[in-house]
């Protein structure tokens, strides 16, 4: 945490919760959306995005409409630090 974080009103608590990859979406995510770019990833990388309820099948759609959605899966925040791509 830095002092520019303190100015932001942000906290360490708010900064742990897993949250939604939509834009402007600041509720908690509960699925992860795994996906890939096959013009550049190797065929058996996957990128995450997170998805709370609410944008699942939005963000979901949005991957599927560019041909980059491979699985959504239940979100398990037990498993250590999730990358969050945008």
């Amino acid at each position: 945490m830095s002092l520019f974080d303190f100015a932001a009103g942000s906290d360490m608590a708010s900064e742990a919760a897993a949250l939604c990859s939509r834009k402007a979406c600041r509720s908690e995510a509960s699925w992860q959306l795994l996906w890939n770019n096959p013009k550049i990833h190797a065929p058996e990388r996957r990128k995450t995005w997170l998805a709370c309820a609410e944008h699942r099948e939005w963000l979901e759609d949005y991957l599927q409409t560019r041909g980059l959605w491979k699985e959504t899966l239940p979100l398990q925040t037990d498993a250590g630090p999730l990358e969050r791509d945008i």
